[in-house]
């Protein structure tokens, strides 16, 4: 029976095991970006109105369906990259080391 236990010294956290089963099946990357698009959602409240994301090289190209929110975004721009980039810092399952996928630092609105 006590090949069984685990001892303390190797024991992981569930979250760590989710981020490095995500890494060994190489899908963290599309993992990170649909955090990315939540955080959009979440920090604009625009996500209705959204049609098309992508996001590449840090920066997230956004399309949105109304020309009247589209412009009252384009003014809080900084506001939201501050406000999406604090949602991923905080968020468990953000995959904060990956080199292909990481914080947003530049908005673009179409």
């Amino acid at each position: 029976m006590e090949k069984n236990r685990v001892s303390r010294k190797t024991a992981v956290s569930l979250g760590d095991t989710i981020l490095m089963a995500l890494k060994e099946m190489r899908v963290s990357s599309t993992h990170n970006t649909h955090r990315i698009f939540k955080a959009w959602d979440d920090a604009s409240g625009a996500g209705p109105y959204t049609t098309k994301r992508f996001f590449r090289d840090g920066k997230l190209y956004i399309t949105v369906n109304s020309s009247v929110i589209r412009n009252q975004l384009y003014f809080q721009k900084n506001s939201l990259i501050e406000k999406m980039n604090g949602l991923l810092e905080e968020d468990d399952l953000f995959i904060r080391d990956d080199r292909n996928v990481g914080l947003v630092k530049e908005l673009i609105l179409k």
